[in-house]
């Protein structure tokens, strides 16, 4: 059937114009474009498909990606099998030199691009990873008997680095859906609007399954007889969804992810460690953590059990520090928890009791942060849930993935290792500290201010480090502090992020330069002063020292702070309101007028993110 379907393309007359594309890697890039073209719906009125800018920028950035294997040296076949096309196409009077030129100049732009997805392992589906291997060992693509002498030969799957079995597994149910639908609709369309160069597809053709038609056709793409065989006799090698029983659980963890941040590609804090034993299999570690978060949602289940999913994301969202079972079991319990308390590390004892036992008083309100002490009675309300709580840990700590020691839990290494496996595998954006330290100060910023805390610190720390703490660096991130956001109701959380790091190590030099800064100048002018190093606070813009108040506005004192900078304001009070709603719109609509100040409501700019979701 291969050599037979989809022969209404055109390909012969095609080759025979172009004698210098006759070589086998050139004539499987010419039918792999034909054909694609034809099933994207090209005209073909002139006997072959018809390209358009839209459709080689769909080709091949799109389609070859999914569909078709080539070494990197056979690339360029494609765009010069393009190319050919408009010029056979423009010989038959269907394009002026005008529109193909436009379409050359089309290809020739999207080379790049072409190239990059042709070699991002992201894009890999089982047959192209065969392909690429088989083609690595010396097997012929196009002879399938050799095909399958290389399958029996090939025991294990190792996918590429940085993906996993579940990535390919994707990649090809998404490619095969794709590629099942093109068929499909070519067909219905030729049934409906008849073509003058004759159908694609017979119903012959069709009758065989859309699904095993495109099969055949990939095979012509990548390697004979390979689709067949990995639906068949080694399915084992192409495992399909079955294989993944984890996948649920990763579905969930992006939900989760989704209800903090509304975007999948909102990057997470990058553990503290690098957790990764090649001895392990992730996959197993994630079977059996999706096993067990499975059965706590049973309904004999405890109070926290079903929300066991969302227990590892949170541990792994604020940094994969260590939390608290009292503090958390508050939190669902709605306790007036302070918000800069919330995502506070705790310290884990080197040993415990394997009871649990509930915090003294004095212990939860050091944890909860609240401004009200916590009595012997409000212990004894937290009892209960915080058991409870400690259960739903223990259970998951059966698993090997998660720790409790006392009222001190969190993920172990292995639980971080599998959980951002899990969350790389529902495409959430969780990369490892070598990524992150890679990063422009923009983009650390930027993610950094979704973090709490103690993870935003310590990952501005450690991409300092990674630049040598130097004055370059510093004076990067000072800039981006103030930069990033700016505008949007994310501006003063960005900004409180330079009072997460160690301002004490600052280089002057770094500083000093950041004093002229219209958002940032009067926050380096204060740490200078604060070290006692000469700084010059006449360098330092209005502007800045209106932002460094209003992010002050918030303390019980800020009626009186308000009063006595405005007394040494040039322009008074009026001035001064002025000053800091034009530098803030948003941060001043939120703190002027709970201190009796009227300011006009900021114009409409980007949406706020959406808020992190609490506990439940």
């Amino acid at each position: 059937m291969a050599g037979t379907v989809l022969t209404n393309t055109g390909l012969d007359a095609f080759l025979d114009g172009t004698p210098e594309l006759r070589d086998p890697p050139s004539v499987r890039a010419a039918d792999a474009v034909l054909s694609l073209l034809a099933l994207r719906g090209a005209d073909r009125r002139s006997g072959l498909p018809e390209p358009t800018v839209g459709f080689v920028r769909h080709l091949l950035v799109e389609d070859a990606p999914a569909f078709v294997y080539a070494t990197p040296e056979e690339l360029k076949a494609y765009p010069a099998v393009l190319v050919a096309l408009t010029e056979r196409v423009r010989e038959a009077g269907r394009l002026n030199a005008k529109r193909q030129a436009r379409i050359v100049a089309a290809i020739e732009e999207t080379v790049p691009d072409f190239e990059r997805a042709m070699n991002d392992p992201g894009n890999l589906t089982w047959q192209r990873w065969y392909a690429s291997l088989l083609r690595a060992d010396g097997a012929d693509p196009a002879d399938p008997d050799a095909v399958r002498a290389w399958l029996v030969a090939h025991q294990g799957v190792t996918p590429p680095d940085g993906l996993h079995r579940a990535d390919l597994m994707n990649r090809s149910l998404v490619a095969d859906t794709v590629l099942a639908e093109l068929l499909s609709t070519a067909y219905v369309r030729d049934a409906e609007t008849p073509s003058a160069a004759g159908p694609l597809l017979s119903d012959a053709d069709v009758s065989h399954g859309v699904g095993r038609l495109a099969g055949r056709l990939v095979d012509r793409w990548t390697a004979e007889g390979l689709a067949e065989a990995l639906t068949g006799p080694y399915a084992h090698l192409a495992p399909g969804p079955d294989a993944f029983p984890h996948l649920t659980l990763a579905d969930t963890l992006l939900d989760e992810h989704l209800d903090y941040y509304g975007d999948a590609w909102a990057p997470l804090p990058p553990p503290p460690v690098e957790a990764h034993d090649p001895q392990r299999s992730v996959e197993d570690g994630a079977d059996r953590l999706a096993t067990a978060v499975e059965e706590m949602k049973g309904e004999t289940g405890g109070l926290y059990d079903g929300e066991a999913a969302h227990l590892l994301y949170a541990l792994y969202q604020r940094g994969s520090c260590a939390e608290s079972v009292a503090r958390r079991a508050a939190e669902f319990e709605d306790w007036p928890v302070d918000p800069r308390q919330e995502d506070a590390p705790v310290m884990v004892p080197a040993e415990a009791p394997d009871g649990y036992e509930v915090p003294s008083a004095e212990e939860l309100s050091r944890l909860c942060g609240t401004a009200v002490s916590v009595t012997e009675a409000d212990r004894a309300r937290l009892e209960a849930p915080a058991r409870a709580m400690a259960d739903a840990v223990d259970r998951l700590a059966a698993t090997g993935m998660v720790f409790r020691t006392g009222d001190a839990f969190g993920l172990t290494l292995q639980g971080i290792e599998v959980v951002r496996y899990l969350l790389s595998v529902g495409h959430v954006a969780a990369p490892d500290a070598a990524e992150v330290a890679a990063w422009d100060a923009p983009t650390v910023v930027a993610a950094a201010e979704g973090w709490s805390a103690s993870a935003a610190g310590r990952v501005l720390a450690d991409w300092l480090h990674a630049r040598g703490d130097t004055v370059e660096a510093w004076s990067q991130l000072i800039t981006a502090f103030g930069t990033v956001n700016a505008g949007t109701w994310e501006a003063a959380d960005t900004r409180a992020l330079f009072g997460f790091l160690d301002t004490g190590t600052a280089p002057s030099e770094a500083l000093r330069k950041a004093l002229g800064d219209p958002v940032m100048g009067a926050y380096a002018f204060e740490v200078l002063h604060a070290r006692g190093e000469p700084a010059d606070e006449a360098l330092v813009p209005l502007s800045a020292q209106a932002v460094l108040l209003l992010d002050r506005l918030r303390r019980a004192d800020g009626r009186t702070l308000l009063d006595a900078a405005a007394a040494d304001w040039p322009g008074g009070a009026p001035a001064l309101v002025k000053e800091m709603t034009a530098a803030d719109p948003h941060r001043a609509e939120r703190v002027l007028p709970p201190l009796g100040i009227d300011v006009p409501a900021p114009k409409k700019g980007r949406a706020r993110r959406a808020g992190r979701r609490r506990t439940r």
